[in-house]
């Protein structure tokens, strides 16, 4: 409980000094967003005339966060070291397999509260980079990221 609590608060101040600088069409784990705006913006792109869709998403994702290029993602708008110190803690504390601890050294911890926050971090990045090519988009979590094998599917109106 105690762990989940800190992690809760850890969330809440990253996510408060993130969020303005959010892309505006990631819509996953975000405050007064949700999937059905997602939905809602993509069917907008249709109506505007954009005919092609592409299903993205990254396989196992939350497993292979870089924890460095998190940590320097996060230094951007984070500016307590204290607070940097402990989410990195946090990423390198290991996972329980039986009875042995084994390191982690790439991931975010997940099923916590922190995990959707420190995504969003990652992600926005790349959120940024489809609108610098010109893409339209919808992310919500860690879907619209490639994939080995992504499908087109034409979307008629």
């Amino acid at each position: 409980m105690l762990d989940r609590f800190i992690q809760q608060a850890i969330a809440q101040v990253v996510s408060e000094q993130w969020e303005p600088h959010f892309h505006p069409r990631s819509y996953g784990f975000r405050p007064q967003r949700s999937a059905h705006q997602a939905v809602r913006q993509l069917q907008a792109d249709i109506r505007a005339g954009h005919r092609w869709v592409v299903d993205l998403d990254l396989e196992a994702f939350f497993d292979r966060v870089n924890h460095d290029r998190l940590m320097v993602r996060l230094k951007r708008h984070v500016p307590d070291g204290r607070l940097l110190r402990l989410i990195n803690r946090y990423l390198k504390a290991g996972v329980r397999v039986g009875e042995a601890v084994q390191a982690t050294t790439t991931g975010v911890p997940q099923g916590g509260p922190l995990s959707p926050v420190l995504a969003n971090v990652v992600l926005d990045e790349l959120d940024w980079e489809l609108e610098r090519r010109g893409h339209r988009f919808a992310r919500y979590a860690d879907d619209c990221v490639p994939r080995r094998h992504a499908r087109e599917v034409y979307m008629s109106t």
